[in-house]
């Protein structure tokens, strides 16, 4: 499903005294099966952006896009249930939203709400929880009997049984240790290969939107400062660092190899395999000449 920002302004409490301008004149085209990560600080407009991806939030200027329903500003937009249904979001701490008494009956929820059947989704609720690594042996246990990361599992798969085809990610590894972030951001990703879904990462992890994404927006006041691939978007790290961003460790590894060695690659490398081959080959080629 593709999704189109054009001209996007969000003033929150129009008309009203205290009335906020949170973004403005934002253009953003994410096609079907992108990985988008969309950076920048606290107050920058990332989750405002966010909140127009389902329409949670209306625009106040310009239109957005969502596969075939247009939203449009100073227009009613009705029937935007279908979009709902097909752009899944996965909030900062998602298993704060957990309630059920079990977790097949969380599970099942939001599908129920939906209008399908209870054998539907009882069966969308077992291949989610296989999605997220969690056994169905777990199916009639409380949520607040797990543990916290499978309780977090638990809430994206409520999540993936409304089988989206936009899924949306506000800094879903917040409170995570360094493992169970990698363990999470991979879980994802396998998901974006396998089910070909359109993924938006909101995230201040510059690792993470170097190694999972193929787009990157930067968000600084409210407006799109830059977008590029995560290459184009790192190769301008002093450009990031006068932004108030950081860059991520390899590309300053990098910064640091060439300065001490007196050298320049040819290009920004994002892993440091690459970075390794491309040091090695250089080095070789000057004991060559």
């Amino acid at each position: 499903m593709d999704i189109s920002l054009s001209h996007v302004e969000y003033r929150y409490q129009a008309n009203t005294p205290f009335e906020r301008l949170a973004i403005q004149d934002v253009s953003i085209d994410i096609p079907s099966g992108t990985y988008l990560a969309l950076i920048g600080h606290t107050g920058s407009g990332k989750s405002t952006v966010l909140q127009h991806l389902n329409a949670l939030l209306q625009p106040t200027d310009g239109m957005v896009k969502i596969g075939d329903n247009e939203i449009k500003a100073k227009q009613k937009n009705k029937n935007l249930k279908p979009v709902r249904q097909k752009v899944g979001i996965v909030f900062q701490f998602p298993e704060h939203q957990l309630f059920e008494e079990t977790v097949e009956k969380d599970i099942i929820f939001g599908p129920l709400n939906f209008g399908v059947t209870e054998e539907e989704a009882k069966r969308r609720a077992r291949v989610a929880l296989k999605q997220v690594g969690l056994s169905e042996e777990i199916l009639e246990k409380s949520p607040f009997d797990l543990s916290g990361g499978q309780m977090r599992r638990v809430a994206i798969a409520g999540v993936l049984a409304m089988e989206p085809d936009v899924i949306v990610l506000d800094e879903p590894t917040a409170g995570l240790d360094p493992r169970g972030r990698k363990e999470i951001m991979d879980m994802f990703y396998q998901l974006h290969l396998d089910r070909g879904l359109s993924t938006i990462l909101v995230t201040h992890s510059m690792e993470d939107a170097a190694r999972y994404a193929d787009q990157i927006v930067i968000m600084q006041q409210g407006k799109v400062a830059k977008k590029g691939s995560p290459k184009e978007i790192f190769s301008s790290p002093v450009e990031l660092v006068q932004m108030g961003l950081d860059v991520p460790e390899v590309v300053r590894f990098q910064l640091k190899v060439e300065e001490k060695m007196g050298m320049k690659l040819d290009e920004i490398y994002l892993s440091i395999d690459e970075l390794s081959s491309a040091v090695t080959d250089f080095l070789s080629r000057g004991v060559r000449s």
